[in-house]
C-alpha cells in the first residue's frame, strides 16, 4: 500500500482528520518476501536470510560467551537499493546480521551488547560461503531462503510519541488501533513480516526509549541521565526487522521477532557497530 492507499484507508475509517499527522506517522519500508531453496541455489553474494553466509576471506564468525552466534540475513544492498525510496540505506556493499544463538539476550539490559552483530562491507572481492561452526547448536541455524523486497508503507503503533503536537480524542486512538489491527489487509496482517526500515510491527512498547537507554548504560528511568537522554530516542531508527518464521525453523521467544535498530547518524556514516537489538514476543 502507497500512501494514496493509506489516505484512503483514514478516510474509510473515519479518521480524516487525522489526515493532517499522516507525514509523521506513515513511514517508508522494505518488505522482504522468503522463498526456500537449497544452499546452493542462491547465487554467491545475493541476499539470503538463514543458510550459511557468503563472507570476505578475512571474516571471523561472531560469538557470544564462546558459542558462536546465529547467522540471520544477509543483504546485498545493490538489489535492496530500488526499494529504499529515500536512500536511506547505502547504494551498495554488503551487510549481515547476526544475533545469539541461545537467544538469551533481549536487548533490555546494557550487558546484552555483544549478544549480535551488524557487519558491512563495500567490498566484495573474495567472497566464499562457509559452513556453520561445529559449535553452533543445530537448532539455532536456519534454513535457507531467497529473498525479494517491495516498496511498502508501514504505520506508527505509537503515534503519541510520533506526532509533534498530539491531540488525537479517545475515539480517534480506538479506530486508529482497529485500523492497525488489519492494516494493509486482514490477510497481510496475520503473514510473517520481514522488513527493512520504517515502523517495526512492535509486540510489546515502543523500543526506541529502551534502544537508547540500555544503550548508554541505564537501566532505571531515575538515572539522573535518564531525562537528557530521552531528548534523544527519535534517533534511533529500525534497521531489520525478523518475524517468527516457521518455514525457516526460525522462532523468537514466544513466536515473536528481533529488531535490529541503529541511530540515523551512525546510519549516514555507514556505521553499524552499534546498532542494538530488541526481542519481543507476547
Amino acid at each position: 500500500m502507497d500512501k494514496a492507499g493509506v489516505r484512503a484507508a483514514f478516510v474509510a475509517a473515519g479518521l480524516s482528520r487525522l489526515l493532517k499527522d499522516i507525514d509523521f506517522i506513515a513511514n517508508d519500508s522494505i518488505g522482504i518476501y522468503t522463498k526456500l531453496a537449497g544452499e546452493y541455489d542462491i547465487s554467491l553474494g545475493a541476499s539470503r536470510i538463514g543458510g550459511v553466509p557468503d563472507v570476505p576471506p578475512d571474516f571471523k564468525w561472531p560469538e557470544r560467551n564462546e558459542v558462536p552466534q546465529s547467522f540471520i540475513a544477509q543483504l546485498y544492498l545493490e538489489e535492496v537499493h530500488p526499494y529504499d525510496t529515500h536512500g536511506a540505506l547505502p547504494s551498495r556493499g554488503m551487510l549481515w546480521f547476526f544475533y545469539d544463538a541461545k537467544q538469551e539476550t533481549y536487548g533490555a539490559d546494557p550487558s546484552d551488547r555483544g549478544g549480535w552483530r551488524v557487519m558491512f562491507s563495500d567490498d566484495y572481492s573474495g567472497l566464499q560461503r562457509i559452513a556453520a561452526p561445529e559449535k553452533l547448536p543445530a537448532e539455532s541455524q536456519f534454513k535457507a531462503c531467497s529473498v525479494s523486497f517491495a516498496s511498502e508503507v508501514t504505520l506508527s503503533q505509537s503515534p503519541q510519541l510520533d506526532i509533534p503536537h498530539f491531540d488525537w480524542t479517545d475515539d480517534e486512538v480506538q479506530k486508529y488501533e482497529t485500523l492497525l489491527s488489519t492494516f494493509p489487509t486482514p490477510e497481510d496482517h496475520g503473514a510473517v513480516h520481514h522488513q527493512l526500515l520504517g515502523n517495526p510491527q512492535t509486540i510489546q512498547d515502543d523500543m526506541r526509549l529502551e534502544c537508547q537507554f540500555a544503550s548508554h548504560g541505564v537501566t532505571d528511568i531515575n538515572d539522573p541521565r535518564a531525562n537528557e537522554l530521552s531528548k534523544d530516542l527519535k534517533e534511533w531508527q529500525l534497521l531489520l526487522q525478523i518475524d517468527t518464521d516457521e518455514d525457516m525453523g526460525m522462532r523468537w521467544g514466544d513466536a515473536g521477532m528481533i529488531y535490529y535498530w541503529l541511530k540515523a547518524s551512525d546510519l549516514q556514516k555507514c556505521d553499524f557497530d552499534d546498532a542494538w537489538l530488541v526481542l519481543q514476543s507476547d
